[in-house]
């Protein structure tokens, strides 16, 4: 009787800890996850803050905002990297703060 409750325990051990080390591996690549989703996240909205604060740094120097994003490139050092976003860049009159969309491009396999 003892031996089969060893065998019971034995086997029940041996089942159990690869479960658990498969459910701590899953719960690391779901935080992982979702660590790179925010940081991505965070690095759009650091651009769309930084084109922000580009223009408005036109407008004082120079009293009118930047006719176009090429403006802001060439002469406020601003960098978007083309392959991860797309920058929406419309500007109304030259007085008035341009509408600024940036979205992230998806790469479809």
């Amino acid at each position: 009787m003892k031996k089969s409750r060893t065998t019971i325990g034995s086997l029940l051990r041996a089942l159990l800890l690869p479960c658990i080390v498969i459910a701590v591996l899953l719960f690391f690549a779901a935080a992982l996850n979702s660590l790179e989703a925010g940081r991505e996240s965070e690095e759009m909205a650091q651009l769309e803050d930084v084109l922000r604060r580009s223009c408005v740094a036109c407008y004082a120097a120079e009293g009118t905002y930047p006719s176009d994003l090429e403006y802001l490139k060439e002469h406020y050092g601003v960098h978007v990297d083309e392959e991860k976003y797309t920058v929406y860049y419309n500007l109304f009159a030259q007085n008035l703060m341009p509408d600024i969309t940036v979205l992230e491009n998806k790469v479809q396999k």
